[in-house]
């Protein structure tokens, strides 16, 4: 019998956007043949890997390359932070490395937005096969060329890969904000998990972590619609507080597992 669906396909809703101010910082680098957005801490060093999976837009989107930005600026910890959870506690104190790779090939959402007539599913479709083809082989050249544990975050279309990935020794942890293609059998096996999305589906997700005793942590906002954790106009006052709140909850839930 098929799994039931908690989150569906992308609709309407995955396809808005407000593009955010700033310039990245970090750089564009080749890893297993495919373009990948490197953002790295202020030190140059990591103990930890984010592996970051795009909505449509892609990772090369400068919305998302802030927000890798923002992980590889804040995922050291203080002194003070240090103290706090224990002498002799070591977590996280060089950062996190973040790493998007472009499963879109320079053929992301943002090319056809304003393409009449453009056949969107049939792109959709087109983009999951070549994801399936491209990530394998790029997460085994991340492993050998960095050597350090990962976890894992997903907006919209990248949330199932953040789900298969999470059930691996790798992946310590996994994050996802208004996902696209889940049905319960992404939630068997997991271990631990962060996410937002419908609350009918989200209801039923959490039954089956806590059916398994996975930890989990979950972040839900008023007022707000799909794609505000990425995609929100950040002149509106609750849309700009929630983007930025979900941005600090999954770098919390991060720092967590860095022991």
């Amino acid at each position: 019998m098929a799994s039931a669906t908690l989150a569906g396909p992308p609709g309407d809703c995955c396809f808005k956007t407000v593009r955010h101010e700033g310039q990245p910082r970090g750089t564009i680098e080749k890893i297993a043949d495919v373009e990948t957005y490197v953002a790295r801490p202020t030190g140059g060093e990591s103990d930890k890997i984010i592996l970051f999976f795009a909505d449509v837009y892609g990772a090369l989107y400068a919305n998302s390359q802030l927000l890798m930005d923002y992980w590889a600026d804040n995922g050291e910890l203080r002194v003070a932070d240090l103290t706090r959870r224990g002498r002799g506690l070591r977590r996280c104190p060089k950062g996190f490395l973040v790493l998007g790779l472009d499963y879109f090939e320079r053929d992301s959402f943002a090319y056809h937005k304003d393409q009449e007539g453009w056949d969107r599913q049939g792109w959709i479709k087109q983009k999951q096969d070549r994801a399936a083809v491209l990530l394998p082989p790029w997460i085994e050249a991340v492993r050998a060329r960095y050597e350090l544990t990962g976890l894992g975050v997903g907006y919209c279309f990248g949330a199932p890969y953040v789900m298969d990935y999470i059930k691996t020794d790798w992946v310590l942890a996994g994050a996802f904000a208004h996902p696209a293609f889940l049905n319960e059998d992404h939630f068997k096996g997991v271990k631990q998990v962060d996410r937002t999305f419908p609350v009918e589906s989200r209801r039923r997700a959490e039954d089956i972590l806590v059916e398994q005793k996975a930890k989990y942590y979950i972040q839900v906002f008023s007022g707000v619609e799909h794609g505000f954790a990425l995609r929100g106009d950040m002149s509106v006052p609750i849309q700009r507080w929630a983007k930025e709140e979900s941005a600090r909850g999954i770098l919390n839930w991060f720092k967590h597992f860095c022991d």
